[in-house]
């Protein structure tokens, strides 16, 4: 791992760094993570074919592989024996199927990683899908290929599974009369994964390994499995079932509408990114697969992401309609009427089966991805209150509603409900968009956003042949607005962080994205401008100005640079915008990813991974130039 010091070292360069306590090469950079999902867990793979995190059985639970934030904390390789840095890596193409090739001084090899997806087998009803279900499900088997494609190469397989996020160590027992299977328990005895491969497994404490040479046109895999996971029974099965996973990821991508544009696989990437977040049982979308990996080297602002932040969420349905994903948008309105029926409160965040998330808490036990601590697991920013959460769930809820001239009676009683807790709110102090834990204020986007709920309520109520309602909510929308026009723009004729405040913030930028005002208006385009030339750090947009002693990197979030790109269109600075995005692309991960942050001197990935919202402004700002240059 760099030191802060050494933050501008490009992150290729630090991929295969000393080797550790636990025969793993040091913190792999964030941005060289690859992410595998079945849409109920995912998993992190570093460059060096080490499964860097994995919780079982949900996105949220404890981790049963979890080096990235402690090297002790459970590993499952697989690789050339004695090399850790591949010649590439890669997705199958339209697919969340990730092949790692090796080149070793005796031949090549060639890894393929999936969490599997099968056809729909379930016969039995599941108290925990909610949505429709679809053709395909988890078969919750994580599943490793190997395959020497010229020479030979002395392969490893190494699977030390930590359980309870590196509390307790596996105890492995064979199963079966051979070699070839294997059964790990936790603490309390029950058996929680199995290991089957075609290759003979031994044990070393905690520890299950094999090893052997593939020559040419060899094959083999290793799978592991839990709850009522089918893993292969042989090598042909095993490549047919990846290869399977592989083409029900395409027949999903290939129902979107992509523009025939040198962007389109950014797009797709982004879109089968949102598809892998997304809680297939329920229709929720998780913000981040990880927690606690930190904005900048050794930093102790690290959160839990592993829930579906409900603004985020709400924006990305907005992203999957205009991308032709309907019944996607359709899934998680569904999960949002859910989450606030029978006079249930809102909160900002929850798990993505629905439920509260745990309380906050601090895991010190954990070193932290770098020495990054805390590390914590819950996030207590359930509890504050943020006008925008409502507002963009009323948001989401106009997109389809509109498009089809039609809006359900379950999501209009969710509607109904948002847009007078909002009204009857919007006057209040609250935390801002960002969250912030401080005291709250009279943030300017809030109040943008509580002008939202109303406007957008108002052509809900029109289309639902309420207009009494419409009328009373536009006259709110009208009252918000003449508020912000008053409060909310500073002396030189920008928009403010806040009432009492003149500081710029980039959350501002999202005042013409939402249609509060248009790009012709001189007080949004004196905004826009101002926060590219003073929140503009070598090409990165930064949330704010840090303050004194604080790195800059903590403040570039990389949606506010995808925010500005869309921003830019808006006034007319189409040239600037398409400029930023051809850089901010060239700023992805080596797969095509993105954290939450993005570090304007090195370039380095930061903060949890990869981030929803961020590749949702990513499509937003994308469709926004190419649309604008046609």
């Amino acid at each position: 791992m760099t030191s802060p010091s050494e933050t501008r070292v490009p992150e290729r360069q630090v991929a295969g760094a000393a080797v550790g306590p636990t025969d793993e090469p040091q913190f792999p950079p964030i941005g060289d993570l690859a992410f595998l999902s079945d849409r109920e867990v995912g998993a992190l793979v570093a460059p060096s074919g080490n499964v860097e995190w994995l919780c079982l059985p949900a996105l949220d639970s404890p981790s049963v592989f979890g080096t990235l934030l402690d090297r002790s904390a459970g590993r499952f390789r697989v690789g050339p024996a004695g090399v850790q840095v591949p010649a590439g890596q890669r997705y199958l193409l339209g697919s969340m199927v990730v092949e790692t090739t090796w080149m070793t001084r005796s031949g090549f090899l060639v890894v393929q990683d999936a969490l599997l997806l099968g056809p729909w087998r379930a016969e039995r009803r599941s108290p925990d899908q909610r949505r429709p279900p679809g053709d395909a499900q988890p078969d919750h088997v994580l599943l490793r290929t190997l395959e020497c494609v010229h020479g030979s190469v002395a392969v490893t397989v190494d699977c030390e599974p930590m359980f309870d996020y590196g509390r307790t160590p596996a105890r492995w027992t064979h199963v079966g009369p051979g070699y070839h299977r294997a059964a790990a328990t936790s603490g309390d005895g029950e058996v929680a994964l199995r290991l089957d491969t075609s290759l003979r497994l031994g044990f070393e404490g905690s520890r299950a390994s094999a090893r052997t040479t593939l020559r040419e046109c060899d094959r083999a895999f290793v799978a592991l499995s839990w709850g009522d996971g089918t893993p292969p029974e042989t090598v042909d099965e095993a490549f047919a079932r990846i290869e399977g996973t592989s083409e029900r990821w395409r027949r999903w991508l290939s129902d979107g509408r992509f523009p025939d544009h040198p962007w389109r696989e950014h797009l797709q990437r982004s879109a089968l990114t949102l598809k892998a977040l997304t809680h297939a049982a329920t229709g929720a979308i998780a913000a981040a697969p990880t927690t606690s990996l930190p904005r900048v080297p050794a930093g102790s602002r690290n959160w839990d992401y592993r829930y579906s932040f409900l603004r985020d969420s709400a924006w990305a349905v907005r992203a999957l309609h205009v991308l032709g994903f309907e019944w996607e948008a359709d899934d998680f309105l569904a999960f949002l009427a859910d989450s606030t029926g029978a006079d249930r409160p809102l909160k900002n965040l929850c798990r993505v089966s629905g439920e509260d998330p745990p309380e906050e808490v601090e895991l010190p036990h954990l070193a932290g991805y770098g020495g990054a601590r805390p590390v914590r697991v819950g996030n207590a920013a359930v509890t504050y209150s943020q006008h925008d959460v409502l507002a963009s769930l009323i948001d989401a809820a106009t997109v389809p509603a509109l498009a089809r001239r039609r809006l359900s009676s379950t999501v209009w009683t969710m509607v109904r409900r948002q847009v007078e807790e909002v009204l009857g709110r919007w006057r209040e102090p609250d935390r801002g968009f960002w969250s912030l834990r401080a005291e709250p204020r009279h943030y300017t986007v809030s109040k943008v956003m509580c002008w939202v709920a109303a406007d957008r309520g108002a052509a809900l109520a029109e289309l639902r042949g309420r207009p009494e309602q419409a009328a009373e909510w536009r006259a709110t929308a009208e009252e918000i607005a003449l508020d912000v026009f008053a409060n909310g723009v500073s002396a030189r004729g920008t928009f403010r962080q806040h009432y009492d405040s003149d500081e710029l913030d980039a959350s501002l930028l999202v005042i013409p994205l939402v249609g509060f005002l248009s790009g012709e208006d001189e007080r949004v385009r004196r905004t826009v401008l101002a926060i590219e030339d003073e929140l503009t750090v070598d090409g990165v947009a930064l949330r704010r100005l840090p303050g004194e002693h604080e790195p800059v990197a903590g403040e570039a979030f990389a949606v506010c640079s995808w925010w500005l790109a869309s921003a830019l269109v808006t006034i007319g600075g189409v040239d600037r915008a398409h400029a930023l995005a051809e850089r901010l692309l060239a700023y992805s991960s080596r797969v095509g990813l993105y954290g939450e942050h993005i570090d304007p001197a090195s370039g380095r990935q930061g903060g949890n991974y990869p981030h929803a919202l961020t590749h949702l402004a990513l499509i937003d700002a994308l469709l926004r130039v190419i649309h604008a240059e046609r």
